[in-house]
């Protein structure tokens, strides 16, 4: 199988982990790194500028090992500025790497959000909290845009697997 990385943008609650745990059952062997688990795992809770450049740097290498031992990798990060998105294209540098935006509007995203980060985030509880104080830059280089907000998860699944048909890389099943 090809090698390729997968690496999903969006907002907050926009799908992009329920999109990669789908994959994860479709896909032999792909690796979901997913922001959630990773701060958890990393133990870095700074939302930050910075913070989120280097996490986001950091995130990129790890899937740079990973796709150097023959494992396809999905990333599943907000990766709210552009040049998060850029540095991970360079850092990665592979002709298969792909920038998936799980666009979704923030009321669509609020009303998906069941650990209350967006009111926490309005009352000043969350700091830097992306669309709310701090900003999300949609990208302009997307590979593939999934319309999270008038698409179901299935659907948006089943249009990452036609892309990926489109690019030649065979990743499914049998």
């Amino acid at each position: 199988m090809m090698v390729f990385v997968l690496w999903m943008t969006g907002r907050p609650c926009s799908g992009k982990t329920t999109i990669s745990k789908g994959l994860e059952r479709i896909i032999p062997n792909l690796a979901v790194l997913d922001g959630d688990a990773l701060y958890d795992w990393l133990g870095t809770y700074d939302f930050s500028r910075e913070a989120r450049i280097s996490q986001n740097e950091r995130v990129a290498h790890l899937a740079k090992l990973l796709i150097k031992h023959d494992v396809p990798v999905c990333v599943s990060l907000i990766s709210p500025y552009q040049i998060t998105r850029d540095n991970a294209r360079k850092i990665l540098c592979n002709e298969n790497f792909f920038l998936i935006y799980i666009n979704c509007n923030i009321s669509e995203c609020e009303k998906r959000d069941v650990k209350g980060m967006y009111k926490k985030a309005r009352a000043g509880e969350i700091k830097n909290f992306t669309g709310i104080d701090d900003v999300f830059e949609e990208p302009n280089n997307s590979d593939l845009i999934l319309d999270a907000g008038r698409y179901t998860v299935e659907e948006c699944i089943k249009k990452l697997l036609c892309f990926l048909k489109e690019k030649k890389i065979d990743c499914v099943k049998s």
